[in-house]
């Protein structure tokens, strides 16, 4: 893929300089066997944090460099909601471009899934133990997303768009771009053969990702906290710090889950979002390529 400036890229980690869209990185380029033969196409599947204060610059690089068609949101309709005009310091209000179309595919249908919402959970969850919290915290999404009867089938639809003829090129989000979204990324790598541990350090880049936000993070779970008296949180900079960390041992006592509960993560696809065995050899045809091959034709 040829970007129109050199500057798109940044060398380490491997991040995309958007503006105005935070932790923008492509998931692409990760061994796919233990040969290092395969690897993951890049320039097809991106994620980020909400692009509400994406600029025109950043609309350019997203849909002429990057050629993102579809922009799948999983945040919900209450977690927006609540953070626009609702005394927030900074609105997430939904934004779409013309060739970028939105997709509404929440993962929580009617519960405030917002970073803080998520650090009370872990709180309730987790006691001093905080990696086993973001592991039950990511159960959740794991269920809620592959529930049967929900109307927008969020892993499913994503899922179904990389099973496709010729897949275009997604850009994936929640709010942070860490929890939500690290769930559905892990899902697709680990189906395409990636190894738990390069999934994890993928997932744990979104420390690197959310750095220059980290503080307006910090500083807004610490009001909260105090608002709504989260007493594992409250008064406490460190512990809020975990809160919105995104450390390799969550991802994979998330995987260690998976294959416990569900058999493997296939197992999970197909037996609980609904995919063939086809869609699935579809989904490792379009995305592992010969190391030589690491381009989005």
């Amino acid at each position: 893929m040829a970007f129109s400036s050199s500057s798109v890229m940044e060398p380490s980690p491997p991040f995309i300089h958007v503006p105005g869209v935070p932790n923008m990185r492509d998931i692409g380029g990760l061994s796919a066997d233990p040969s290092g033969t395969k690897v993951i196409r890049r320039g097809l599947v991106f994620r980020s944090s909400e692009p509400s204060r994406v600029t025109e610059e950043g609309i350019s690089i997203l849909t002429e460099d990057l050629r993102i068609t579809h922009v799948y949101d999983l945040r919900s309709k209450v977690e927006i909601d609540r953070a626009h005009g609702k005394g927030v310091a900074t609105s997430f209000e939904p934004r779409e471009w013309p060739g970028g179309k939105r997709v509404f595919v929440p993962v929580f249908l009617d519960v405030d899934y917002s970073p803080e919402a998520l650090a009370a959970r872990i709180a309730q969850y987790a006691n001093h133990d905080v990696e086993q919290g973001f592991v039950k915290a990511y159960e959740s999404i794991l269920s809620s997303a592959a529930d049967p009867d929900h109307p927008y089938a969020p892993f499913t639809t994503i899922l179904s768009h990389l099973a496709g003829p010729d897949p275009s090129p997604m850009l994936i989000h929640c709010t942070a771009g860490k929890d939500r979204t690290g769930v559905i990324c892990a899902l697709i790598l680990s189906l395409c053969g990636v190894d738990d541990d390069a999934v994890a350090e993928e997932y744990a880049l979104t420390m690197t990702g959310l750095r220059s936000r980290k503080s307006e993070l910090v500083e807004h779970l610490l009001r909260v906290a105090e608002s709504m008296d989260i007493r594992a949180i409250k008064g406490n900079p460190e512990a809020a710090e975990r809160m919105v960390g995104a450390r390799k041992e969550s991802m994979l006592g998330t995987l260690a889950l998976i294959r416990q509960k569900y058999g493997s993560v296939e197992g999970y696809v197909v037996n609980k979002c609904g995919l063939k065995p086809e869609d699935v050899q579809r989904i490792r045809q379009n995305l592992v390529v010969g190391a030589g091959q690491n381009q989005h034709d």
